[in-house]
């Protein structure tokens, strides 16, 4: 009797399976008290697709795949244009950044290759914060000084040989005091040798996007030509530095603090005072670093925040310091007058899909980014629509993290940018073994 029941109630299906073939929708369920499992045909071209409206919600047809025919579009529509007026500035390069979108406000002669000094040291401390994310060192963990840190000249604090100070005193050191002594310890002791912590930072710089980056040293020291970067590269990595590792800022926003030498000789304090005068003479500064070589002459690369904008302020060869902070303050003032940031910290929230013919019926979406736009035209971003192109269902397989659709935004009908919207989990297609165990399942 049980092997009858089987066979009456999965019979019919596997025979319509084989019938119809890959376009067959089962639907699960009874007729009657018969116990019949029924099924129906919907054609191999049947599925159904929408584009969701957020204003309407209306639908319109739909043929394409899951995946969205925009993924490749560039975020903006209508990539604004850096102002390029040469009298704003007296350095001969320079760019100013937006730190959160990446968007240039301002640039003049942004690629030329120059030395760069102790703004190297940047990518020194992207390093270091690269290695306590990934745990391979802590805030606590002791660094001894060698004899060739030691040698370092130029900005230096002062370590002796044989000195041991703790990872956030170095990381004080460096970013305060531009100390090469103590950049070439901490290169030390993450990398072995200064020369494989160079090798990291080349790498890092390439994955970045820095093409025209190459360091030779990890303190900008050199007066070698083989060690440049410039000006576009310099907001690259800061833009890594303060947006991927913001506590930097809480050590770059210092402007004096005393550090204490232990050495053979006894204890002694050491005041570190930050290089860096916009600290002091430019409202909502808060960092990172400069630099000055007879080489390079005088560059700085300034943070400041406003009103939730943050900016970049990248100054390349300047004559003297003051022009340094002169130019560096201008394009903030600049940059600050011209720009107003858009962020959607609420988007829509996001259906469940439904997955045909998976070994599930749905699946969770998800979006990519937090969306945000900046305007630098002077003017406050108005009123924003969105508007959701997204399937209601889409056939197996699907993948995690490929692009299930967009949310685009638009204000007074000119398109700002689209955010790209994620499917969180992998459904394989079911197959002929699936569909059966779910029978069975379903019937005892």
């Amino acid at each position: 009797m049980f092997l009858k029941a089987i066979k009456k109630a999965v019979l019919p299906v596997l025979i319509g399976s084989l019938l119809t073939g890959p376009g067959c929708r089962i639907t699960y369920g009874y007729v009657g008290d018969s116990g019949r499992a029924i099924y129906e045909y919907a054609g191999k071209n049947s599925w159904d697709t929408a584009v969701l409206f957020q204003e309407d919600n209306s639908q319109e047809e739909n043929t394409g795949d899951n995946t969205s025919d925009t993924d490749t579009q560039q975020e903006n529509a209508s990539p604004q244009i850096p102002a390029t007026d040469d009298t704003l500035i007296q350095a001969p390069s320079a760019l100013l950044m937006e730190a959160t979108t990446g968007t240039v406000i301002y640039e003049k002669d942004p690629d030329t290759r120059r030395s760069p000094a102790s703004i190297t040291k940047i990518m020194t401390l992207i390093l270091i914060f690269d290695a306590l994310e990934n745990g391979t060192l802590k805030m606590t963990d002791t660094v001894t000084t060698s004899a060739y840190a030691k040698s370092m000249g130029g900005s230096q604090v002062f370590l002796e040989e044989g000195e041991t100070q703790d990872v956030e005193t170095m990381i004080k050191c460096i970013v305060i005091a531009s100390g090469n002594d103590a950049s070439v310890a901490m290169a030390e002791h993450i990398g072995g040798s200064e020369q494989e912590f160079v090798r990291q930072m080349n790498e890092r710089a390439a994955g970045l996007g820095m093409e025209n980056t190459h360091f030779v040293d990890c303190c900008g020291l050199t007066d070698s030509t083989d060690h440049y970067t410039t000006a576009r590269d310099i907001a690259l990595m800061s833009r890594e530095l303060i947006t991927k590792y913001p506590k930097i800022l809480e050590y770059s926003s210092i402007w004096m603090e005393n550090i204490t030498h232990v050495t053979r000789q006894g204890s002694k304090e050491f005041g570190l005072t930050n290089t860096n005068k916009l600290l002091r003479s430019y409202e909502g500064c808060v960092g990172l670093k400069t630099g000055s070589t007879s080489l390079a002459k005088y560059c700085v690369s300034a943070v400041a925040a406003r009103n939730g904008i943050t900016l970049i302020s990248v100054v390349m060869a300047a004559p003297d310091y003051k022009v340094r902070f002169k130019d560096a303050a201008a394009m903030l003032n600049y940059g600050f007058s011209k720009s107003s940031l858009y962020t959607d910290e609420n988007p829509e929230k996001l259906p469940s899909i439904e997955v045909r013919k998976g070994t599930k019926p749905t699946t969770e979406v998800k979006y990519e980014k937090t969306f945000q736009y900046l305007s630098c035209d002077g003017k406050t971003i108005g009123d924003v629509q969105t508007k959701l192109n997204l399937n209601p269902q889409v056939q197996a397989p699907v993948k995690a993290g490929d692009t299930a659709g967009t949310l685009e935004y638009y204000e007074n009908g000119r398109k700002l940018g689209e955010i790209n919207i994620l499917f969180t989990e992998t459904i394989e297609k079911a197959t002929y073994k699936n569909c059966l165990e779910k029978i069975i399942a379903e019937a005892f």
